[in-house]
């Protein structure tokens, strides 16, 4: 049995055929990974229905020595392991049922920041599609300094909206599909070594991991649930950016997408995602700015401190987060910053809306009365 949870997390990690989801549900119903090895022998006994090929999956004795390699790979080269149970995971992911359990990062970037944007697009981006890209990372830089730019290190939109953000000035995360001991495609590896001094590389990928094509399906679902919004600058009919753009939409996130010529096969997919309403039409930094009330530096109205005897604990903190911002707090802020997963906080802003404290705004955006 793992000695430890760290120990315990990456042999589960490890584990073919058990999946994000299930390691989590496993995770929930026991508290910790090293609690399931321990009560392997009980599963059926404490998770009525638990299959016997789960059970047998968990033997970790054939892990050991593969972990102990992961463990020394991690120290040697100052990885950082974010584990479900940190201060330091990430909030918005945190909320995602198929979150996984540990991410591995290099980096500096706050994977909690206050305004992230995912950016995706086409691997085969026009000049149209990398003009775009450049003009609406520039100007957003400059309009919301703090933001964190997230996109996942692959060739066209991907690679030039880590490029646009670190020649804003801007810090930016690569998401990868593969674990830390390599880079793919491996003509970025310039650009991914930029990203470490002002961004960061994260997976959820073990070293020795090949990026096969599933596990890109598995990376966007990380790209989509570490943002507050996902914004899709060129698609085709079908790809990785519709996926992740689905993805945001299944997280309950903003999804927004910039409109091309009608017939043009690079701009399809996001013709397609405004049409049927899965994305809001955006053609600037200030469109998408204004639809997520994002607007750092405004001054907030002195308010003297009320007090609300009829509130919970978790009511005061979100009520007192809101009422700071007479221009409005879009709700992934709010779950930020206060640290209340989504559907607690759901219940809780409609609480407050009830009690008529608060009132909700097109896109997620929630204003004091």
């Amino acid at each position: 049995m793992p000695e430890d949870e760290l120990t315990a997390l990456l042999t589960l990690n490890r584990i073919d055929g058990l999946g994000s989801a299930g390691a989590r549900f496993l995770y929930e119903q026991l508290g910790s990974a090293k609690e399931i090895f321990k009560c392997r022998e009980h599963l059926k006994e404490l998770i009525p229905g638990v299959r016997q090929s789960l059970i047998e999956s968990l033997d970790c004795s054939g892990y050991y020595s593969f972990v102990r390699e992961e463990l020394e790979f991690i120290e040697r080269h100052g990885i950082s392991c974010i584990t479900f149970a940190d201060e330091g995971y990430p909030a918005r992911l945190r909320d995602c049922s198929d979150a996984p359990l540990v991410l591995f990062k290099m980096g500096n970037a706050n994977l909690n920041a206050l305004h992230i944007v995912s950016i995706v697009g086409t691997r085969k981006a026009t000049d149209y599609g990398l003009g775009v890209c450049r003009s609406f990372i520039r100007e957003l830089c400059r309009l919301c300094p703090d933001i964190v730019v997230i996109s996942g290190l692959a060739y066209g939109i991907d690679v030039q909206a880590h490029k646009s953000a670190l020649s804003a000035g801007c810090s930016t995360i690569g998401v990868l599909a593969h674990g830390l001991d390599m880079i793919y495609p491996s003509s970025h590896r310039s650009i991914a070594k930029s990203m470490l001094e002002n961004g960061a590389l994260v997976t959820e990928f073990m070293s020795r991991t090949v990026p096969f094509k599933k596990n890109f399906v598995k990376r966007n679902r990380i790209i989509a649930g570490l943002a507050d919004a996902t914004v899709v600058v060129e698609s085709r009919a079908k790809g990785g950016s519709l996926v992740t753009a689905e993805i945001a939409e299944s997280y309950n996130r903003d999804c927004f997408a910039f409109p091309g010529s009608v017939g043009d096969p690079c701009s399809v997919g996001c013709n397609e995602l405004i049409r049927t309403n899965r994305a809001n039409l955006i053609t600037s930094a200030e469109d998408f700015l204004s639809a997520m009330n994002w607007r750092t530096g405004a001054e907030t109205a002195p308010v003297q401190k009320l007090l609300f005897p009829d509130l919970s604990d978790d009511e005061k903190r979100v009520f007192e987060r809101i009422r700071l911002k007479a221009h409005g707090v879009h709700l992934n802020t709010v779950m930020v910053d206060c640290n209340i997963p989504y559907t607690k906080l759901t219940s809780i802003l409609f609480s407050l809306e009830m009690k008529g404290l608060i009132k909700a705004s097109p896109g997620s955006v929630y204003k004091p009365l």
